[in-house]
C-alpha cells in the first residue's frame, strides 16, 4: 500500500508510464479549466441568442450546473470504486463534450437548459476524478504536483476567456469557442483513457467490510478548508467587480482589475506551491496562505477604495492558488486504500462554498454594501487555521512506481 509524501523523499528514475500518466492528467485539468472559462465568459453572447432577458434565468442556470456538479462528483466516486479513476475522469470529459456542442448551437430553451445541467454533471465529475488522478501520480511520484496540475487549469482558463474574446465578433460568436472547447475535452478523454494513472479500484483492492471504513473526521475537517476557499473565490468572482463598479464608483475599464489580480495571484501561488511546501513545510505554507487571504478580505471589507480593494482581492487569491492544491493532497493521504473515495466527498464542499459565497455576500450586501459583507469570507478563511495541524504528513512517501501495478497501488520502483 503506498504511503503519504513526505516533503525529503529522494528522487529516482521515473517509468516512462508515470511521466505519460503525468502529461494525461495535466491535459485533463487543462481542459477542466478552458471549458469551464469557455461557459462561463459566454454566458453574455448565450442570453443574447436565447433570448433570456431576466438575469434572475441566468442565475438559475449557474446554480442548476453548481447543483449538477455536485452529483457529478458523486458520480466520480462511484464509477471510480468500480473501475478506477481513469474511467471516471474519461467519462466525465466525455459528458462534456457531449453537452457543449449542445450549448452551443441554437436549441429551444429547455434543451439549452437540460444541456446545461449535463455539462454540470461532467464538470463535477471532472472535478472530482481530476483530484483523484492527480494525487495518484503525485504519491507514485514521491513528491508534491498538485499545484502545478491546478496552475494548468487555471492557464486554460485564462486562454479560454481570451478565447471567446477573439470570437466575439464572429457570426457564431460562442458557438466556435465552445466547440473547441468540446473537442478538446473528446481528445483529452480518448488519449487519458489509455495514459491516466492505472489504479485498483476499492472494489477489488478491498474486502466489502473495509470498504466503508472512511476518515470522516478528516473529510469534515479537509471539507471545511475547502468550502471556506470556495466561499471566498465564488465571492471574489461574483461580486468584486459590482464592488468596485456600482459600490465604489470606478470608471468600467477599472472594475475588472480587481478580479484579474485575483486570478494573476491564484495562477503564481500555484506554480509555486509544490516548491514552497518542501521549502517551508505544509502546515506553515497553509498558515501562511490563510492569513494572507483572510487579511486580504478585511481589506476589501475595511477600506473603502478602488486601490485598496484591488490589493485585497489579490491577497485573497492566496487562497485558491495554495490552500486547494495543498488541501487534496493532505485529503488523499488520509487513508490511501481510500483515496478516490475521501477525494469525492471532499470535493462536493467545493459547491456548498461556491453557492454560500454568491448567495451569502449578495444578500448582505443588500444591507452593509458589498464591502463590508467580505468580513464573511475574512472570517471563514482565518477559520482554517484551526485545522492547520492536520496537514502535518505522517509518514514515508513512495519514490517510484510499478508500471504493472499503476499509480494509485503500487510499491517502490524497482
Amino acid at each position: 500500500m503506498t504511503e503519504a509524501l513526505r516533503d525529503d523523499a529522494p528522487t529516482v528514475p521515473l517509468d516512462p508510464s508515470l511521466r505519460r500518466a503525468r502529461g494525461a492528467v495535466t491535459a485533463a485539468y487543462v481542459a477542466q479549466g478552458l471549458g469551464y472559462a469557455v461557459i462561463v465568459t459566454s454566458l453574455p453572447a448565450l442570453q443574447l441568442r436565447q433570448g433570456i432577458r431576466d438575469a434572475a434565468i441566468v442565475s438559475i442556470l449557474v446554480l442548476g450546473v453548481v447543483v449538477a456538479a455536485a452529483l457529478g462528483s458523486v458520480l466520480a466516486n462511484a464509477v471510480a470504486v468500480r473501475w478506477g479513476s481513469r474511467t471516471a475522469l474519461a467519462l466525465g470529459l466525455i459528458i462534456q463534450a457531449v453537452a457543449l456542442p449542445v450549448i452551443a448551437f441554437p436549441t429551444p430553451f429547455a434543451v439549452f437548459a437540460a444541456a446545461f445541467g449535463v455539462f454540470g454533471v461532467g464538470l463535477g465529475c471532472v472535478d472530482a476524478a481530476a483530484a483523484m488522478q492527480g494525487v495518484a501520480v503525485q504519491r507514485a511520484y514521491g513528491r508534491h504536483l498538485l499545484g502545478s496540475f491546478f496552475a494548468a487549469a487555471t492557464a486554460a482558463a485564462i486562454v479560454g476567456a481570451l478565447l471567446v474574446s477573439a470570437v466575439a465578433l464572429t457570426a457564431t460568436a460562442a458557438g466556435i469557442a465552445l466547440m473547441c472547447a468540446a473537442v478538446i475535452a473528446a481528445s483529452v478523454a480518448v488519449i487519458g483513457i489509455r495514459f491516466f494513472a492505472r489504479e485498483v479500484p476499492v472494489d477489488e483492492a478491498l474486502p466489502p467490510g473495509e470498504r466503508a471504513k472512511l476518515p470522516r473526521a478528516g473529510i469534515w475537517i479537509f471539507g471545511l478548508v475547502v468550502l471556506a476557499v470556495f466561499v471566498a473565490d465564488s465571492a471574489v468572482s461574483t461580486w468584486s467587480t459590482q464592488y468596485l463598479q456600482l459600490d465604489l464608483e470606478t470608471l468600467a475599464w477599472i472594475a475588472p482589475l480587481g478580479y484579474a489580480a485575483y486570478q494573476a495571484v491564484v495562477l503564481l501561488t500555484r506554480l509555486f506551491t509544490d516548491r514552497l511546501i518542501p521549502a517551508i513545510g505544509r502546515p506553515r505554507l497553509v498558515a501562511i496562505a490563510a492569513v494572507t487571504s483572510a487579511v486580504g478580505c478585511a481589506v476589501v471589507a475595511l477600506l473603502p477604495f478602488p486601490a485598496a480593494a484591488i490589493i485585497g482581492f489579490a491577497l485573497a487569491g492566496a487562497s485558491a492558488g495554495v490552500l486547494i492544491p495543498v488541501t487534496f493532497g493532505a485529503a488523499g493521504e488520509l487513508s490511501p486504500e481510500h483515496s478516490d473515495q475521501v477525494i469525492a466527498r471532499v470535493n462536493l464542499f467545493n459547491y456548498a462554498g461556491a453557492i454560500l459565497g454568491a448567495v451569502v455576500i449578495g444578500l448582505l450586501a443588500d444591507v452593509t454594501g458589498y464591502g463590508p459583507a467580505f468580513l464573511i469570507p475574512a472570517v471563514a478563511l482565518a477559520a482554517i487555521l484551526f485545522a492547520v495541524p492536520r496537514f502535518r504528513a505522517s509518514s514515508p512517501a513512495p519514490v517510484g512506481v510499478s508500471p504493472e501495478a499503476g499509480a494509485a497501488g503500487a510499491g517502490r520502483s524497482r
